[in-house]
């Protein structure tokens, strides 16, 4: 192998995305604006399934300036979104967005790995 197919290899690789999530522009813009608050340009969403809540699983969703062991990375237009090795199966397809409505004001997951809910909505499995 030459070092330009070395490179373009290497190139490939880095051009596929490192987890299924999904985050819409919406969101992303929200995340951009929530760290312009803070001031931080040094965190990433981090998006998490751990066991817990009435139907088994249940969402984490927060910033975070560490990378761990296995993280999944993936870029939206300048926001990190992070999964670890061991939730990305279960979020492989899931979408982020954010809603602004008098209903409902705060991010939202449709995850399409999910065979139900609890009724509060806050769990899944």
């Amino acid at each position: 192998m030459t070092v330009n197919e070395t490179e373009q290899s290497a190139t490939e690789t880095e051009a596929k995305p490192a987890h299924g999530v999904l985050l819409t522009d919406v969101a992303a813009g929200k995340v951009k604006s929530l760290l312009e608050q803070e001031g931080r340009d040094d965190l990433r969403l981090r998006i998490a399934v751990q066991p817990g809540g009435c139907s088994g699983l249940v969402y984490q969703l927060y910033f975070d300036e560490r990378s761990l062991d296995g993280d999944l990375v993936r870029d939206f237009d300048g926001v990190g979104v992070v999964v670890d090795r061991m939730s990305s199966p279960y979020l492989e397809g899931a979408t982020i967005d954010f809603a602004d409505t008098i209903e409902k004001q705060g991010f939202t997951i449709d995850n399409p790995n999910a065979g139900g809910s609890c009724a509060c909505g806050d769990s899944f499995h």
